[in-house]
């Protein structure tokens, strides 16, 4: 019936073993690097700004970052090495004239495709949607894929 010591238990039945890591969806993480901004989680709205590392935030959340210099208030480690604003650049980003996002429903009702991107690269048309390698020159802002930098072989703008 049970406890009467008739039951040897199994190795396996006594030692756990260790925990398996938890994975984390690269799609999902992927995604949320091209629409979110990295400082204050939010969805990237126009003007957008990029820092040395290829982070993206809204131009507004890293002004209140560096305008916010209160002592209880400890710096972010996304934005930590962001000293101005001279340290991000303004980004011209291409619009993705197949992107229905915003346009379609405010009510949260419809499903967001979120492997169609809001950016496209102007000479290619590959889509941001962090499956490809996007680049952006410092002294002008544009954004181009790094396949089209590739295919015109110049610092210049082509713009």
């Amino acid at each position: 019936m049970g406890c009467d010591g008739g039951t040897i238990p199994k190795r396996h039945e006594l030692v756990k073993g260790p925990r398996k890591a938890v994975k984390v969806d690269k799609t999902a993480e992927l995604v949320a690097r091209w629409n979110y901004c990295t400082l204050s989680q939010e969805k990237l709205c126009r003007p957008i700004v990029a820092c040395e590392l290829g982070r993206l935030y809204n131009k507004d959340a890293v002004i209140e970052f560096l305008l916010d210099k209160s002592a209880d208030k400890t710096p972010m480690e996304a934005a930590s090495h962001i000293k101005s604003i001279k340290n991000v650049t303004e980004l011209n980003l291409a619009d993705n004239p197949a992107w229905s996002g915003d346009k379609e429903s405010k009510k949260g009702d419809t499903y967001d495709d979120i492997q169609s991107a809001r950016f496209i690269c102007p000479v290619v048309g590959l889509e941001m949607n962090g499956r490809h390698r996007f680049c952006f020159l410092r002294n002008c802002g544009c954004v181009f894929s790094e396949r089209a930098l590739k295919e015109i072989k110049t610092e210049v703008c082509h713009k």
